[in-house]
């Protein structure tokens, strides 16, 4: 028997394969790259063809000495690194650190889902190393590193050090920047909308909203029109001139791309993209079920596909017809879901994200994944079983009702067949039936009232970080491996905030993207960025070389960071002040950033080095002093509340205390999703937060 030894990237990822395999199989883990360029130089020889000067990574020596003693052992070597760019090249790297190519039988392999039938077949299936997707990647690699370490140092220079510029980043920057703008010069317009309510002779009243005319619709932009419009509606009869009654379907929703996933994880499960794809890291690489030992329980997170292969979805209709019948397999004249425009700048190497086995249903795993990995895949299971059933249908209803010179409408819509929904429902899937049943064509109403209301037009949202994935995906900026990392990485270097899932941008954010539009447009065009990501794509494809993407690119960035440094003045980014007064000479203490976030410091600095931590306000009395809520973090960064006068006041909660008190027994009670929840553990008392509840805990 052969000695085989395959390399993974991930500890957790080589004990779940190694359970697969026989005892002639080793499998061991990378830990991620073993070669890079170097941190202390740009590391990219100009003068000689942009040839990257790479290095092994520093602490890596001992165990790239442990991985050629294993390389010595093996007949065969198996790269199993992730199936893509990265993953490719850190296959490549792996093979020059450990001079494969000096003789030694070695084998790429790639697997869409870490199961023992995918592992077996990925084995028979061995190639050699993809180029073109190592170039692509080293095409990434070198831009964003020539574009780091050429405008970064200009932001320490021109505004403070530890600032940072990237190909991506800056553009993600100017597009929340951007958006800030809107919001800022946005004049809001004041429009009026017409409720009726309407009788019929049995007594029974309705409401329905004005349309306009009988021909078309009218927007009332004005209060005299609305006003005018309401005595004439006064004086009007009314009758139902038509009832429409129709029956349409829903289409079930696509499976999750990692754009898709991380949007609908923030929605709903309040994730972060970084905590989205740090637990479906998890439940990729392997987690212990009870009777199936450690299994990969998602396929490969990082996509932009919406494929589905032929087993998936053989397997996906054997269950589905077992636990819901028939009725709810999709039809063979069904139409093929659309895929969204996006889909057109697709790779599509591999999956849709979804779940390796669909016998395992979230209820099966549920005591045996952490609260996060069962939330996480209990979302990927569902959206993938809705995108496999039938479509839900809907019977809709519209009464049509007319004065000789306006009309009224009336809809409503029920559910007549669940589909898809008997395991997946959006926000958008409500259903209301609020039409009387004897309402017929013909029908003479008599206008009880009529009620203007008027609204003004409201600027664009803030962008959460949802909503600038979808955006960046729709831009082509970037790819499903970097939206998380760009996010994080403006968020860390303080150019913006986040305060209730909506991103801010900061003084300091403006400045940046100030110097950025300023001397780097191209940098942070949209159109030029998500060309150079087509460039990228036409690397891995075969058609680009790599090294002229960047011919092409750094003679004008090069040309640019010279005249910045000239031409630029510096940038002076005052500190927020506080109402915290320093404790050793009296000064209103400043906000300051450092490695583990926000702290406050005396502005005398140096001659005052005083420090305190920094505590979000709440504006919530506390229940036991009655002295302010302040947000704390616990060196794991766990997030909770907890009194502004600890050590005297010792109250802490991990939910959000409430203001109102538990009228049974008058202890404190906390906010746990949409309810109030009395914090006595001998109290049991409970109830859903009505909107009067919300109001008052939010205005306090």
């Amino acid at each position: 028997m052969k000695n085989n030894l395959i390399i993974v990237e991930s500890p957790s990822k080589a004990a779940t394969i190694g359970k697969f395999l026989g005892k002639n199989y080793t499998v061991i883990a990378s830990n991620g790259h073993v070669r890079d360029l170097p941190r202390s130089s740009l590391g990219i020889d100009i003068d000689n063809d942009y040839e990257p000067k790479y290095i092994t990574i520093r602490g890596k020596g001992e165990l790239l000495a442990q991985l050629r003693k294993e390389v010595k052992k093996a007949d065969i070597v198996y790269l199993a690194t992730d199936p893509d760019r990265e993953g490719e090249a850190i296959s490549w790297h792996l093979s020059i650190a450990l001079k494969l190519t000096e003789g030694k039988e070695f084998r790429r392999i790639t697997f869409n889902e870490i199961t023992k039938n995918a592992v077996k077949q990925a084995l028979k299936n061995g190639r050699d190393i993809d180029m073109d997707l190592v170039d692509a990647q080293q095409a990434r690699r070198v831009l964003d590193r020539l574009v780091g370490y050429g405008i970064s140092p200009v932001l320490w220079a021109k505004v403070k050090r530890g600032l940072s510029a990237g190909r991506v980043q800056s553009v993600a920057l100017r597009i929340v920047c951007d958006r800030e703008n809107e919001i800022n010069n946005f004049v809001p317009k004041e429009y009026f909308t017409i409720e009726g309510e309407f009788s019929e002779a049995k007594g029974h009243d309705f409401k329905a909203e004005f349309y306009g005319a009988p021909d078309k619709k009218i927007e009332i932009d004005d209060e005299k029109d609305a006003d005018n419009i309401l005595a004439d509606l006064k004086k009007s009869t009314f009758k139902i001139t038509d009832i429409k009654i129709k029956e349409k379907t829903r289409k079930g929703p696509l499976p999750f791309t990692t754009s898709t996933l991380q949007q609908e994880a923030s929605k709903t499960l309040n994730f972060s993209t970084q905590k989205t794809m740090r637990v479906a890291q998890s439940l990729y690489e392997g987690v212990k079920i009870k009777d199936r030992g450690t299994i990969g329980l998602i396929t490969y997170l990082r996509t932009d596909s919406i494929r589905i292969s032929d087993e998936a979805k053989a397997m996906a209709h054997d269950y589905i017809l077992d636990r819901f019948g028939a009725d709810n397999l999709p039809g063979s004249d069904d139409k093929k879901k659309s895929a969204p425009k996006t889909q057109s700048k697709i790779q599509d190497a591999h999956e849709a994200i979804r779940p390796t086995y669909i016998d395992l249903d979230p209820a099966q795993v549920k005591g045996q994944l952490g609260r996060d990995e069962f939330r996480l895949y209990q979302l990927i299971w569902k959206r993938f079983t809705a995108s496999q059933m039938a479509d839900a249908r809907f019977e809709t209803k519209k009464v049509y009702i007319d004065s000789d010179k306006y009309r009224f409408t009336l809809s409503s819509s029920k559910n007549i067949f669940m589909g898809y929904l008997n395991v997946y429902k959006e926000d958008n899937e409500e259903v209301s039936d609020k039409i009387p049943k004897d309402l017929k064509v013909g029908m003479s109403l008599k206008g009880e009232g009529f009620e203007k209301t008027n609204h003004f037009t409201a600027p664009p949202a803030h962008f959460t970080e949802a909503a600038l994935v979808r955006t960046l995906e729709e831009l082509g900026i970037g790819r499903p491996s970097t939206y998380a990392p760009t996010i994080s990485t403006i968020l860390n270097r303080h150019y913006v905030v986040k305060e209730k899932k909506n991103i801010f941008v900061t003084e300091l954010g403006e400045a940046v993207n100030s110097i950025m539009k300023k001397s780097f447009p191209s940098i942070v065009d949209v159109n030029f960025t998500a060309t150079m990501e087509g460039l990228l794509d036409g690397v891995e494809n075969g058609q680009v070389r790599w090294k002229t993407v960047i011919e092409n690119f750094y003679p004008d960035l090069d040309s640019a960071v010279k005249q910045a440094n000239e031409e630029l003045e510096h940038v002076e980014i005052a500190d927020e002040e506080t109402d915290e007064i320093c404790d050793k000479c009296g000064r209103h203490m400043v906000i300051k950033y450092g490695p583990y976030g926000k702290f406050l410091a005396c502005p005398g600095f140096p001659e005052c080095r005083n420090t305190k931590p920094y505590f979000e306000k709440t504006g919530i009395p506390c229940p036991v002093c009655g002295r302010e809520i302040v947000i704390k973090k616990t060196k794991k960064g766990r997030r909770y509340y907890g009194c502004s006068a600890f050590p005297d006041c010792q109250f802490m909660s991990w939910q959000k205390p409430a203001r109102t008190k538990c009228p049974e027994c008058g202890s404190p009670m906390v906010i746990k999703g949409n309810k109030l929840v009395c914090t006595n553990p001998e109290c049991v008392y409970s109830r859903t937060m009505t909107d009067e509840d919300k109001k008052s805990e939010e205005a306090g």
